[in-house]
């Protein structure tokens, strides 16, 4: 990607800053800068951050963000692919632990993952639906379109396919989306049947389809509405495949793939899919490593069975760019207060990962005397030559007006206690009538 696409991201960024530009746009440089800083707190340390430290979290309460124009930006920026590839999108969702924050409000009860069994893996705070463009080659060098909170009132499919509908027009070339079993339902293919984007999402394998309904015959009593079941995990129901594929993967393992077009789910009728089934005999057929693997496609077009698997693998980059932005980018480190300020810096996050992959070609990287030279570049390497990058490019941020000391608080005034707010317990939503 060329790196004069930088220059112009700041200047856009910059103009989507709708107050506190100044020091947001400060805070984004700091951020960018300060490969070291282990807290919030020391990106007020940083010489991009020219303002005094308490401007840091002033410039999240006091700061707003224009999204929509974000997210244009974000998706008129957006890496295009190489010649034969297609424009691969990943969907996910993450949380950021805020058990401690009683004057937080909207946290809800959240699943802790990668934790040993026991008896209640919970935690509290805020998760977030993120939409990305997930790099050729696997690493964290993920392309962030948008990051939204997932409210207390809503699900991360119904924020997952807003955020599809908002950002799948906006995009340079017809994209195709990847997603885990969660995004696998009825509910998530008919909110997005309209969206102009194919879709492979992974589906549970005790999960029923139809075939279509049989042609009416004339007799009396209610025509069907749907065909015979087709049960995942019960080969009595399979019959024939429509196509079929066997080939290695990348490890040279045996793989074999098949598909059944023309089916749909009891939900949405209306909206058909094509089911794949994934072989791969040199998986373990542990829980995170199965032998077997079911899918289903919406699309425009079939899809080539070869490239099936290759492209569900690239989702996991998602996962190794949530490990990046919390551990080196500090995601979950704030102790902002309200989900407004959390957005806030949120979207400073994705702005700061974004230009880490913008500048990859020009920055080069920086290496440890410990870290090896033939493996691709990551974007903490890149992070640590960017001072070097922003003084050639610049900053858009105006310096600081200094205002002479504050009055502070009036003599007897009364500071009263901050609100408490109860953590939101989700329930079931409302399941579709089938008529």
């Amino acid at each position: 990607m060329p790196s004069t696409t930088l220059a112009p991201f700041r200047q856009g960024l910059y103009r989507t800053f709708l107050s506190a530009a100044d020091a947001l746009m400060n805070a984004s440089d700091a951020l960018l800068c300060e490969s070291q800083a282990r807290s919030f707190a020391e990106l007020a340390l940083s010489a991009c951050f020219i303002r005094r430290w308490p401007s840091l979290y002033e410039a999240f309460e006091d700061g707003k963000i224009d999204r929509e124009a974000l997210r244009r930006l974000f998706a008129r920026t957006a890496p295009t692919p190489s010649p034969g590839e297609r424009l691969l999108l990943a969907v996910d969702a993450s949380n950021l632990p805020r058990p401690f924050s009683e004057t937080s409000q909207d946290r809800t009860w959240l699943h802790l993952s990668n934790l040993p069994c026991c008896k209640a893996p919970l935690t509290v705070g805020w998760s977030y639906s993120t939409l990305v463009v997930t790099p050729e080659e696997p690493s964290s060098f993920t392309y962030t379109l948008d990051n939204t909170r997932i409210e207390s009132e809503e699900t991360a499919s119904e924020v997952a396919a807003a955020q599809l509908q908002a950002v799948a027009p906006l995009l340079h070339a017809r994209p195709l989306l990847t997603a885990d079993r969660h995004y696998g339902s009825a509910a998530f293919v008919q909110a997005t049947q309209d969206v102009p984007c194919d879709k492979l999402l992974r589906v549970q394998s005790h999960r029923v389809f139809y075939r279509p309904a049989p042609p009416k015959t004339g007799k009396r009593g209610r025509p069907r509405f749907v065909g015979e079941r087709f049960k995942c995990n019960d080969t009595a129901t399979h019959g024939e495949p429509d196509e079929t594929w066997k080939g290695t993967d990348d490890t040279g393992a045996r793989l074999e793939v098949a598909c059944w077009h023309h089916l749909h789910f009891r939900q949405c009728r209306g909206v058909e899919v094509t089911l794949i089934q994934v072989l791969r005999h040199g998986a373990s057929g542990k829980k995170r490593d199965p032998k077997e693997s079911w899918f289903v496609w919406q699309g425009d077009t079939a899809p080539p069975l070869e490239k099936v698997w290759g492209w569900y693998r690239r989702r996991f980059c998602i996962e190794h760019a949530y490990r990046f932005d919390k551990q080196e980018l500090l995601w979950a480190k704030p102790r902002l207060r309200t989900p407004e300020q959390s957005q806030t810096w949120t979207d400073v996050v994705a702005a700061v990962h974004n230009q880490l992959l913008l500048a990859r070609d020009e920055a080069g990287r920086e290496l440890r005397p410990w870290e090896s030279r033939r493996r691709a570049a990551t974007p903490q390497q890149v992070r640590r030559a960017m001072g070097g990058i922003l003084a050639r490019v610049g900053t858009p941020a105006r310096p600081p007006q200094p205002r002479g000391k504050p009055p502070g608080r009036r003599l007897g005034a009364v500071v009263e206690r901050a609100q408490r707010f109860a953590v939101v317990r989700k329930t079931a939503p409302p399941q579709p009538q089938v008529v």
